[in-house]
């Protein structure tokens, strides 16, 4: 009888530190690319001559480069190390690297990054020539941000502490960016004060600095902007990313000021605190502003750029009788207008041998998928519509997408 016990499974610093000697990065290496219908196979095969936790820790990480891929490229993503919350969590390269460059611009040199993560942020830092001091309490995200850090060749520029941030001393530091915890075990937090840490403290520890930077949820309502914060909506393809509060953009401080920002770009449209628009008739054209424009509030910017209003006072849909150019929204022909009513709508669309249907809506409950399952599109032409409300009433409205115009 063999009275050895089994070795104990590797804890989740202790895989790290072995994917991080050379057996470890070879395995690593061996692993790379192997898709979900491989794995078993290839740790069968691995298990003859490494340890087997240390085979589990390799795949598990090459899981996580494929995933991070998206957000880091796959350049960076192969060379990188994670866990399954800092890829959930961490900021896309392309947001991160804007908000290095705006950092750059305000002529900041080094910055006290406050709840870092596996370092995505303290890396597009670094790279913009920033030096950066990197905090993460957890062990385990501050070994993983240091690894990442020297991987990329970033070492000399940042500097990776495992403590609470808020003992941090950021004084010596040209501003301090914070990336409170927006999840708990019970999925995302909506309200501010459950972030970790509460979004009033990274407030007082951004007044505190010359220049600043919170990263917040999208969807923080807009009363509860201090007013001498900058807010920045950004979006990237399309896709409302965050929300940022800027402190310190200008020089003494200013009154509240509101911008969208669209990746790739960077595109950036200034609040003006414009009224809202007016509602009107629908003309020849329906602009869909981008995601960081309708959450910034700044319709009414976009409303007037193109000379158009509201089809409804509670939709974000501006409509205008001319084509103009404009970079913050997508613009639409309109064929026909009709009230909702899906009957009439099939009928239509196969007049016109409408088989590629895209479905958007703003204002209905009707799920597009449900809406493409009843009309059953058929045919070699392509349309788009809109579930939507105007002036108050159900409503549908049939087009596509408009050439764009070039500004003269």
């Amino acid at each position: 009888m063999n009275d050895l016990a089994s070795p104990a499974p590797l804890t989740p610093l202790a895989a790290l530190a072995a994917l991080l000697a050379p057996e470890g990065r070879a395995l690593l290496d061996e692993v790379r690319g192997t898709r979900p219908d491989q794995e078993l196979s290839v740790a069968t095969r691995l298990r003859r001559d490494h340890p087997a936790d240390l085979v589990s820790a390799a795949l598990a990480q090459a899981r996580l480069r494929q995933r991070a891929a998206a957000k880091f490229g796959a350049v960076d993503a192969e060379r990188m190390f994670f866990t399954p919350n800092g890829v959930e969590q961490s900021t896309r390269t392309t947001v991160a690297t804007y908000r290095a460059e705006r950092f750059r611009a305000l002529g900041v040199t080094s910055v006290a990054d406050l709840c870092c993560g596996i370092g995505g942020d303290a890396i597009a830092l670094a790279r913009a020539g920033i030096r950066v001091l990197a905090v993460d309490r957890d062990p385990l995200t501050a070994a993983v941000a240091r690894a990442n850090a020297a991987a990329l060749g970033l070492s000399e520029l940042v500097e990776v502490r495992e403590a609470d941030v808020t003992g941090i001393d950021t004084a010596p530091y040209d501003a301090v960016f914070v990336d409170p915890a927006r999840r708990g075990g019970r999925g995302r937090i909506f309200d501010p004060e459950a972030y970790s840490p509460p979004l009033s403290w990274a407030v007082e520890a951004a007044r505190s600095a010359p220049r600043a930077a919170l990263k917040i949820a999208p969807g923080i309502p807009h009363e509860t902007v201090p007013a001498e914060a900058e807010a920045e909506w950004i979006s990237d393809g399309g896709d409302v990313k965050e929300a940022v509060l800027w402190f310190g953009t200008e020089p003494g401080g200013s009154a509240a000021r509101v911008r969208a920002t669209l990746l790739p770009g960077p595109r950036t449209l200034a609040g003006r605190g414009l009224p809202d628009p007016e509602v009107r008739p629908v003309g020849d054209y329906l602009y869909e502003p981008d995601g960081a424009v309708i959450r910034a509030h700044l319709v009414a910017e976009v409303a007037e750029e193109v000379g158009g209003g509201l089809i409804d006072e509670t939709i974000a849909y501006i409509t205008a009788d001319e084509l103009r150019p404009t970079e913050y929204a997508t613009a639409y022909r309109i064929t026909d207008q009709l009230p909702f009513n899906v009957k009439k709508l099939k009928a239509l669309l196969r007049e016109r041998a409408v088989g590629v249907l895209t479905v958007k809506k703003r204002g209905s409950a009707v799920e597009p998928e449900e809406l493409r399952r009843k009309v059953k599109p058929q045919g070699p032409n392509a349309a788009t519509v809109f579930l939507t409300r105007v002036a108050g009433a159900p409503t549908m409205l049939v087009g596509h997408p408009a050439e764009p115009v070039r500004p003269v």
